[in-house]
């Protein structure tokens, strides 16, 4: 058992590579590319009708580099650019890169087959919000005691921070209506907890709660 665990934590070479960097540059290149040709979205986002009759098994990929709108992108690359290089940085390139990719990747299948259970056919699934979770919880995890200003003006730890973001979302997604992806959210936030624990043999709510009981450490 000892030794399986080991296989499974077997690191990667620890380089950086600033993939967070090139990651935000094939983001920003897609928008552009769909903003010039409206009908590539239909080719890139998530849609459980066109995955399964027309077999676009691309799509669980390619959904997370494809965003809506002018907003949607600015966010999600705001999210990556302030938290991607720190944990790029800790983790290490090739690590982060397969916990990014990964737990999108997890976060849009997971997504595909509730709406397929739920016949939700008209939904297209496009945004990287379910891998910017996975990193929010992933810094948080790193950087603790770490403290991020929301809206730029209240002081918060990165613990609170993401324990707020996710009761947001669980709120959000029996509550409120709209074309946000809240699953998607809650789907990014529970791969990567998977991720750290079973990969790098983290457990993200002793570290939580670590952080609440030495608030000033």
């Amino acid at each position: 058992m000892q030794n399986k665990a080991r296989g499974i934590r077997k690191p990667f070479p620890h380089t950086f590579r600033n993939f967070s960097l090139i990651l935000i540059g094939i983001n920003v290149s897609v928008f552009f590319l769909t903003v010039m040709f409206p009908n590539l979205k239909m080719y890139l986002a998530l849609n459980p009708v066109l995955f399964v009759r027309d077999h676009f098994y691309w799509t669980p990929l390619t959904y997370m580099f494809t965003h809506s709108g002018m907003n949607h992108i600015l966010f999600n690359m705001l999210g990556l650019f302030f938290f991607g290089p720190q944990v790029e940085e800790r983790m290490g390139s090739w690590e982060f890169l397969t916990y990014y990719l990964g737990t999108g990747l997890l976060s849009g299948l997971a997504s595909l087959v509730i709406y397929i259970f739920t016949g939700s056919t008209n939904v297209f699934l496009m945004g990287a919000s379910g891998a910017i979770f996975a990193l929010l919880l992933a810094f948080a995890v790193f950087f603790p005691h770490s403290k991020i200003y929301l809206f730029g003006i209240i002081p918060m730890r990165t613990t609170l921070m993401v324990s707020l973001y996710a009761g947001i979302e669980v709120f959000s997604l029996f509550f409120a209506r709209g074309n946000v992806a809240h699953m998607t959210h809650l789907a990014g936030l529970l791969f990567g907890y998977l991720y750290i624990m079973i990969r790098l043999g983290l457990d993200p709510v002793k570290v939580f709660r670590d952080s609440r009981n030495n608030p000033w450490h």
